[in-house]
């Protein structure tokens, strides 16, 4: 499943957190590009991941419990 993650609407952003997150929810993302990816999203781009559908619910749940905005794409 491809999602786009919009926008963090947190006070105070949890880099590594939001960073780890995306490690443990994608298919195909390492550390280094995960940490690349947070920045992205906290300087207000969109980041589009694919997550793997065995555990999309709880995925997405770990994004929500981040105040990460997100869409899914397909």
């Amino acid at each position: 499943m491809k999602i786009n993650l919009l926008s963090y609407d947190g006070l105070r952003p949890d880099k590594r957190a939001i960073s780890k997150c995306i490690v443990e929810i994608s298919t195909n993302i390492n550390e280094s590009l995960s940490n690349e990816l947070t920045n992205v999203l906290l300087d207000g781009d969109i980041v589009d991941i694919e997550i793997n559908n065995k555990n999309s619910g709880s995925s997405l749940r770990a994004l929500r419990k981040l105040n990460i905005d997100y869409e899914i794409i397909e």
